[in-house]
């Protein structure tokens, strides 16, 4: 019997997934940025700071960017010369 030698092969590069926790990142900094926005009293609604442009059209837009991110490095082919 011979004896083979398999390295295990991984479906990605380095710059792969250094691209994917970057965007990984940009998601999580995102959803920090749609936090918050509550009172302490309940009997009171502060639409102003709920309703801010950081939480509706901000936020959702780093979202998306870094979901953009995510997709280019999962498409990124580190083979293609």
């Amino acid at each position: 019997m011979k004896k083979t030698d398999h390295k295990p092969a991984f479906l990605f590069e380095k710059v792969n997934y250094k691209i994917l926790f970057i965007g990984v990142a940009i998601i999580g900094f995102g959803f920090l940025l749609m936090a918050g926005g509550g009172t302490d009293d309940p009997n009171t609604f502060d639409a102003e700071s709920l309703f801010s442009f950081r939480r509706i059209r901000l936020a959702p837009t780093v979202v998306l960017a870094g979901f953009g991110v995510t997709i280019y490095s999962i498409m990124k082919n580190p083979f293609k010369k």
